[in-house]
């Protein structure tokens, strides 16, 4: 067994790049389809305590949301869904563009993924956050 890795990551993270794409439940390519368009928010935690993420969102047209997010056991990771219901509020992000700035009272690494199905050929990608501190 080796030993215990120094905990990595930043405090904070910002992702300025957010899209929820509308849901068109008559869409034909997506009738038959087993998976839809999302974000994920997915934060590691590799230290030896548990970390209490919290999520402001910010958008064009109306002031950001605070939503604290449920917590990240040590030497685990977690991954929040942008497009379900997040933290106790059960706070739904609107379709459209948004931004993420994610904070955290011990370092995280932080990432989001987006599978995006407006196409015939969907896109699966994943962009590391930018850590502020």
């Amino acid at each position: 067994m080796s030993a215990p890795l120094t905990p990595l990551g930043h405090r904070v993270w910002v992702f300025p790049d957010g899209d929820l794409p509308p849901h068109d439940p008559y869409d034909e390519a997506l009738k038959n389809a087993d998976t839809h368009g999302h974000e994920s928010l997915v934060v590691l935690n590799t230290s030896d305590q548990e970390i209490h993420p919290v999520l402001r969102v910010y958008f064009s047209n109306q002031e950001p949301w605070r939503i604290p997010l449920r917590s990240i056991p040590a030497r685990r990771v977690a991954c929040y869904r942008t497009d379900e219901p997040l933290g106790e509020e059960k706070a739904r992000i609107p379709e459209g563009q948004y931004s993420l700035v994610l904070e955290c009272d011990g370092p995280v690494v932080a990432q989001i993924g987006r599978m995006d199905i407006r196409q015939p050929n969907l896109a699966y990608y994943t962009v590391m956050g930018f850590p502020v501190s």
